[in-house]
């Protein structure tokens, strides 16, 4: 490696580590115990897919943005989350994107799918019990009257299959070495204990069996305004450009929701181009995680067994308070 380039390395791993690693990984282990092969283990299609944590990001926000398609999670972010700013006298969440909320909800996601994708057994149980716990508090009303619980097995349907296609459309079109067809199917078989180990049930296993279920639940989506305001030309550049990109992700008949047209086959192959060297090219100047580096060296002598499962067992988590739920993140 070049001077520069090591050079350039270290900061942005710096970075990392000040924004997110320090605050957001308490607690996390990779480097042990040795022969742990956590969840899913060296071989996977997981490790492979997390392990480009740049086009892991860019898929988070994929998921995000179709996710909120549902009524039912866009009240959910109003009525419960940090992600929204909030009248400071009032606490009336207005919807608008809080950056410091953002950010704060962006590295919990960032901590979550790296520590289940490759932390060891007891982090990637430990991880996942916080978030289910999280889940257990999110209940109440919208304002048409409808009853939101993020329990609900629907709603954890609809949220697993946002999120696994997030990933994996944003693997299969960022990755340098992406999966397809059979392999990437795989990874989508892997990932479905990750939905288990959050309360979900029936949930896809394919590629195509993830389109269905999205495609499925047509009749309830809408465009929120949270959603529209999120979208093409009511944001500025270059914020209007990362949009069209997550945009290009979804689906045909929800780029039809929000009004999204894909521009002539060259112009399209054009802008992901543009997009794969920035995602790349960040990649490339960070390098592999500190993270997946650990685990890799964690199973280099071997695995003690192929990989172990998640241990949920439905309605088997304690009561806790929103407030102890939000201490057990540090």
């Amino acid at each position: 490696m070049d001077m520069p380039h090591q050079v350039l390395e270290q900061m942005l791993q710096r970075k990392f580590d000040k924004d997110v690693r320090r605050h957001y990984f308490k607690g996390m282990e990779f480097a042990g115990p040795a022969g742990d092969p956590g969840w899913f283990g060296p071989g996977s299609a997981v490790w492979h897919v997390h392990s480009h944590t740049e086009a892991l990001i860019f898929g988070l926000q994929c998921a995000a943005y179709i996710e909120r398609l549902d009524p039912s999670i866009y009240w959910m972010g109003m009525h419960h989350s940090r992600l929204v700013k909030r009248d400071p006298k009032t606490g009336i969440a207005e919807p608008v994107i809080d950056p410091k909320g953002a950010a704060v909800r962006l590295g919990h996601s960032i901590a979550f799918f790296i520590g289940t994708a490759y932390g060891n057994t007891e982090t990637a149980e430990r991880v996942s019990r916080t978030v289910r716990s999280m889940h257990h508090t999110i209940k109440g009303v919208r304002p048409d009257g409808a009853v939101y619980d993020a329990d609900d097995p629907d709603w954890l349907r609809w949220n697993y299959a946002t999120v696994v296609w997030g990933l994996a459309t944003a693997h299969e079109i960022y990755h340098p070495n992406p999966l397809r067809g059979k392999k990437l199917d795989r990874y989508y078989g892997e990932f479905v204990r990750v939905g288990h180990a959050l309360g979900g049930t029936d949930l896809p296993t394919t590629k195509a069996e993830t389109l269905e279920c999205l495609r499925s639940y047509l009749p309830r989506l809408a465009l929120t305004h949270g959603a529209a305001m999120a979208t093409g030309s009511n944001l500025p550049m270059p914020q209007s450009a990362v949009d069209w990109a997550i945009r290009d992700t979804m689906p045909k008949w929800a780029k039809q929701l929000i009004g999204h047209t894909d521009p002539n086959p060259v112009e399209r192959a054009a802008r992901r181009a543009m997009v794969w060297s920035i995602i790349n090219g960040l990649h490339t100047a960070a390098g592999t995680t500190m993270e997946f580096r650990q685990a890799q060296a964690r199973v280099a002598d071997g695995t003690t067994c192929d990989h172990t499962e998640p241990t949920y067992v439905l309605g088997s988590d304690p009561e806790l308070s929103r407030t102890e739920v939000e201490h057990s993140f540090a």
